[in-house]
């Protein structure tokens, strides 16, 4: 897959339609990364790696009352167009109640992260 984050996300959002409890994807440092930030803002309930020669991620998916942890996603970073933001121009995604996920030089943050810190980066994907 030549762009594993939008991979990541894009199974993450089919698996929580078809609302299936564990989705597997491959495993990369920085799907990891990605996953540690959604697991901190309780989009999913956990992940683990699998394998040894062809590594795996497991990831745990957490519903609330039977209806998902999130509802849509919005992406704008693809392998043609890298979209890159200045932490001035990071707004709240609806109203407060989504998050931006970058990727920064001090890691992945979100947009209320990367605003406290005062630092740009690639704007990943919007979810909420």
């Amino acid at each position: 897959m030549e762009n594993s984050i939008n991979d990541l996300i894009i199974r993450i959002k089919n698996g929580y339609m078809a609302q299936k409890e564990m989705i597997v994807i491959r495993h990369s440092k920085y799907a990891v990364e990605v996953l540690k930030k959604l697991k901190e803002l309780k989009f999913i309930s956990g992940y683990s790696e699998a394998g040894k020669k062809i590594k795996s991620i497991e990831v745990t998916l957490t519903y609330d009352k039977n209806v998902p942890k999130f509802t849509d996603v919005e992406i704008f970073s693809r392998p043609g167009r890298r979209f890159y933001v200045s932490y001035k121009d990071l707004k709240p995604v609806l109203s407060g109640y989504g998050y931006s996920i970058l990727s920064t030089p001090v890691g992945i943050l979100t947009n209320r992260e990367a605003r406290a810190k005062k630092v740009g980066g690639e704007l990943l994907f919007n979810i909420w």
